[in-house]
């Protein structure tokens, strides 16, 4: 299915589920006068139609940043409050088809009787499902608190994530030294960039001496860049700024995934952006950080995915030349290759990098617990894992794509303390 007629069964989709809602509200509100229940339907399907016409504009149209962002908090919240308000509907469609069947199997008894019993039971069937339809109605109310406060307080709300990354073979002249780790910007999201700012200033405040960014600095485009190459650019650090490239990066989901001009454009105007701010970006290769005379590596790849996300990583070429190094640290966007190929036919990588999860911006995540839907999907997804004597950091990102904020899972800043055994 072609990316328009999926949007397009999904479209559809919507519109019958959001039928299916109207109904339920009108049901329970019956005493409405006529001309207040006509109002009622002309601003519900107002803003039905024009989401949806605004959601197609968002994909398909060069809109200016923060009428997208807008556009897409209002689909998520509408869309979120509803499907929670389905179980109920589901729930009194269910009750209301058995008492009909019920009735059809009973003998009938005197008419008279009949009637009486019909009255009191459609009066109880009337009043159960108004109960269990308002009850919907205010459960749906929960998550558009949760996913407004998540928008309002989440999106840019940046924490700083400090953690001591122990190497056994890293160099006395390396022990103690700070780096820092973003991942995941995704600039086409962002609506405030006063508050990104913040967070980079924040990031600088801890005076790392080098810096990594594991991938998707944009969500298709690199024109996403233009309000925000600037802010970026302030990143500096006396050992350097090392990045790579994240699955978004490439354009694959707005150009598509066959070649093109246009898409091939798209990544090096990219690519241009990240040596325009002077970052290194590493494209299956690696560079030499050295202190007083001695060395360590820093690798990176292109994005490499286990199942649909792409493979453009090339491991056997950014472990070239490598061999003498006694620490070798990995950018790679997306943690499942860790498992799919990192710690099968490379255990010369000490420490692998990555983001992409998100941390799905929604969950739990303390100091000693964290849950999120994601972990059904990617089994490291935040944090830090080892197995053998290798060792990964998933960063849950600095910004978000899709749903425009985060509850429970935090835009974060890692900062690592690098420390021999």
């Amino acid at each position: 299915m072609g990316r328009l007629s999926l949007i397009i069964f999904l479209s559809v989709f919507l519109l019958i589920f959001d039928y299916y809602c109207y109904r339920a509200i009108l049901s329970v509100f019956k005493k409405w006068q006529p001309r207040t229940k006509l109002l009622f339907s002309i601003l519900w399907w107002s803003y039905t139609f024009g989401l949806v016409i605004g959601v197609f504009a968002s994909i398909y149209l060069n809109l200016y940043l923060t009428l997208r962002a807008v556009i897409l908090v209002a689909f998520f919240l509408t869309v979120g409050s509803k499907v929670v308000m389905l179980p109920f509907l589901l729930i009194d469609d269910l009750r209301r088809a058995f008492i009909k069947l019920t009735k059809i199997r009973k003998k009938r008894k005197q008419k008279a009787v009949q009637q009486t019993t019909d009255a009191e039971s459609a009066k109880e069937t009337i009043s159960r499902s108004a109960f269990i339809v308002k009850a919907g109605i205010i459960t749906a109310a929960i998550p558009l608190a949760s996913l407004s406060w998540g928008i309002v307080s989440g999106a840019y709300d940046y924490r700083i994530k400090r953690r001591t990354l122990i190497l056994p073979n890293l160099p006395r002249a390396f022990d103690g030294i700070k780096m820092a780790q973003i991942s995941d910007v995704h600039s086409g999201s962002f609506y405030n960039p006063r508050a990104v700012l913040g967070g980079v200033e924040m990031l600088l405040a801890e005076k790392p001496d080098f810096v990594f960014f594991t991938g998707d600095l944009v969500n298709d485009r690199a024109t996403e860049m233009r309000d925000y190459q600037d802010i970026f650019s302030k990143i500096k650090a006396p050992l350097g700024v090392y990045s790579t490239l994240g699955n978004h990066d490439y354009g694959d989901y707005y150009f598509g995934k066959a070649p093109s001009a246009a898409k091939a454009k798209n990544l090096q105007d990219v690519i241009t952006t990240h040596k325009l701010m002077g970052w290194d970006l590493l494209m299956n290769e690696n560079r030499r950080l050295k202190v007083d005379g001695e060395e360590i590596g820093v690798l990176g790849i292109e994005n490499w995915g286990m199942g649909r996300f792409p493979k453009y990583g090339r491991m056997d070429l950014a472990v070239e030349n490598t061999d003498d190094l006694p620490v070798k640290l990995l950018l790679s966007h997306d943690p499942s290759h860790w498992r799919g190929q990192v710690l099968e036919k490379y255990p010369q990588i000490d420490a692998m990098f990555s983001g992409h999860t998100h941390g799905m911006q929604f969950g739990v995540r303390t100091e000693y617990f964290q849950w999120s839907p994601v972990q059904y999907i990617y089994k490291e997804w935040a944090g830090l894992y080892q197995a053998q004597n290798q060792q990964l950091y998933v960063n849950v990102g600095y910004g978000f794509l899709g749903y425009p904020g985060r509850v429970g899972i935090l835009p974060e800043i890692t900062i690592f303390e690098l420390k021999r055994a």
